[in-house]
């Protein structure tokens, strides 16, 4: 699976997770409203706010956006469902993200940066002519793999889904969504590409909000589906009109997302124009650098694909119990919001200044970087992963069991948010520790990483695919996944630690996640005890659902907190952002 340049992703990076919506963002007020001028010593700082304005305004643009996306989510499970269905447009959707990651997103996020804030600093044109070839090679190649892409979606959809007589026409309309959709693939990369220029220039807030535009195109898409027309329940019954509505819908939302960077692009004070001189400019280091990065995003890739394979097989078996593919897409947006709100915010704005550490061979203060981002995400990211273990049934119940989804479909989504749960911690330290990584421009070791996690995540996966019934195959894929990436974790930290030559604060970052998981833990299980105490209250299931969770998540919110003050876990009072 990838790491959604949710990006996840990112909905964000490129790390793993199934149904990640590859961009974590949204839209500002107005121009010039983001993190605000542009980075005048040419190395991509922060603007005078530092770090901690930076992350606090990504954060905020990323609860917008994920607070939306979440909506989105709730309301197109009520109009697909969770079953195969649902399953046949979701995994079209998939498609454009994982080949925009394959052609180039990998290298956009991974690499591109920092060759973009060197050449700012060290080029006699601040670095205007290295931007201007970058974006036009980005958009060549996306222009060019997009129309690729349309002509073969055949081909491709058959990686994720079996054409089988018994299931020829769920992946015919595979076939036709994923045709609909891939035009995508060009609007990610006008996305990523004019992102990463804002990035180098110091303005990280339009890329965090743009993405609300998206959201609000698809919340009035699934509404007009709901509201408008007969919701079909099964593959066979949806019609040409719904089909069009859904994949125009949907490409309409990513292009708007897209483009809406164009005038803070324009306003940062870059203009494109198209520069086809490659040769003899510099673009082979980053091209060498991409190249590592490239065989990164293809094993997680290869990753991804096998288990939405197994996940789709699944639904396929059992098309209408929710136990496949699309509920773990959407047990997964769920359990990236933490991840999305925290981390990816802090790894923005981290990057540059983690590059120039390195170039000047600052490593004590790369080291307190990469402790405080780790510690501070912590804050968040374990009481949140202990959350999802403690209250995954009555958040899924209560989010998705409406519409086209019953309350018995959503069993199993709530059932795989608990397995996937913990992993969210190994899962947001690897994320910030691979930065660390290509602070030093090394894209190589975080590609072995790569092998290694989805290595034990394919062998785990086919291990629940072969031994375990089909309503239980994907929850234990989830479980498999947390598994892999805690391996990851495990990893990542002893390589990068010898490269840092033991300046990686292993013992604070221990002492810290042991106070945070020990109160975590306490706090969830007097939380588990105060929703089961509430549970079936009233004779309504979604109000005695909705009584439960808020009984159980203030309960645990109160006494995590106490427990903070306590054990005098002090990087609480550095949320959302870094001092």
């Amino acid at each position: 699976m990838v790491e959604g340049t949710r990006t996840h992703t990112h909905r964000k990076s490129t790390g793993g997770n199934i149904g990640d919506e590859g961009a974590n963002a949204a839209s500002e007020a107005g121009p010039g409203s983001g993190s605000g001028g542009t980075a005048g010593d040419g190395a991509g700082a922060a603007p005078s706010g530092g770090l901690r304005r930076s992350s606090l305004l990504m954060a905020a643009g990323t609860v917008v956006s994920r607070a939306t996306g979440l909506f989105r989510g709730v309301l197109q499970a009520a109009a697909l469902g969770t079953g195969l269905l649902a399953t046949t447009y979701n995994t079209a959707n998939l498609v454009p993200m994982s080949l925009y990651t394959l052609l180039i997103g990998g290298a956009l996020n991974a690499v591109l940066v920092p060759q973009l804030v060197r050449a700012r600093a060290e080029h006699p044109d601040g670095g205007r002519a290295h931007e201007q070839r970058l974006v036009t090679l980005v958009l060549t190649v996306l222009g060019i793999g997009t129309l690729l892409a349309v002509w073969a979606a055949p081909g491709i959809v058959s990686l994720y889904t079996t054409d089988t007589p018994e299931n020829h026409a769920a992946y015919e309309l595979t076939v036709v969504f994923a045709r609909f959709l891939l035009p995508q693939i060009f609007f990610y990369g006008v996305y990523g590409i004019l992102g990463q220029v804002l990035n180098a220039r110091g303005r990280f807030g339009a890329m965090m909000w743009t993405p609300v535009l998206n959201n609000v195109v698809l919340i009035a898409m699934f509404g007009a589906y709901v509201g408008l027309l007969t919701v079909p329940e099964t593959v066979a019954e949806i019609t040409d009109a719904q089909v069009r509505l859904l994949g125009v819908g949907t490409t309409i939302g990513i292009a708007l997302q897209a483009l809406a960077l164009i005038p803070y692009a324009r306003e940062a004070g870059f203009r494109f124009r198209p520069r086809f001189d490659w040769r003899g400019t510099g673009l082979r280091k980053s091209a060498d650098a991409a190249r590592w990065t490239l065989l990164f995003v293809l094993v997680n890739l290869v990753s991804m694909t096998v288990v939405t394979h197994y996940a789709t097989a699944a639904d396929q078996e059992l098309p209408k119990a929710g136990v496949g593919f699309s509920s773990y897409t959407y047990a997964q947006n769920i359990w990236g919001l933490p991840q999305s709100i925290v981390t990816v915010s802090l790894i923005t704005a981290l990057l540059p200044r983690m590059t120039r550490a390195v170039a000047e061979r600052r490593l004590d203060d790369l080291r307190e970087d990469l402790s405080r981002a780790l510690r501070v995400s912590g804050a968040v990211i374990v009481p949140a992963a202990v959350f999802f273990v403690a209250f995954g049934p009555e958040m899924a119940q209560l989010l998705y069991a409406h519409g086209a989804a019953s309350a018995e479909s959503a069993v199993p989504l709530g059932q795989m948010l608990q397995a996937l749960g913990l992993g969210l911690i190994p899962f947001s330290a690897q994320s910030l520790l691979l930065r660390g990584f290509y602070a030093f421009e090394d894209t190589r070791t975080p590609f072995l990483l790569a092998v290694c996690v989805s290595g034990v995540n394919v062998a785990l996966a086919t291990a629940c695919h072969l031994l375990l019934p089909a309503r239980w195959a994907v929850v234990g894929m989830a479980a498999a996944y947390a598994v892999a990436y805690a391996v990851g974790l495990l990893a990542s930290a002893y390589v990068l630690r010898r490269r840092m030559e033991g300046r990686l604060d292993g013992r604070r970052l221990s002492r810290t996640y042991g106070k945070l998981t020990g109160a975590a833990l306490a706090a969830g299980a007097v939380g588990w005890a105060a929703a089961h105490a509430c549970a079936g209250a009233t004779g309504d299931a979604f109000w005695s659902t909705a009584l439960a969770l808020a009984a159980g998540a203030a309960t645990m919110a109160l006494l995590f907190l106490m427990l903070a003050r306590v054990l005098r876990i002090t990087e609480l009072r550095s949320l959302p952002g870094l001092r």
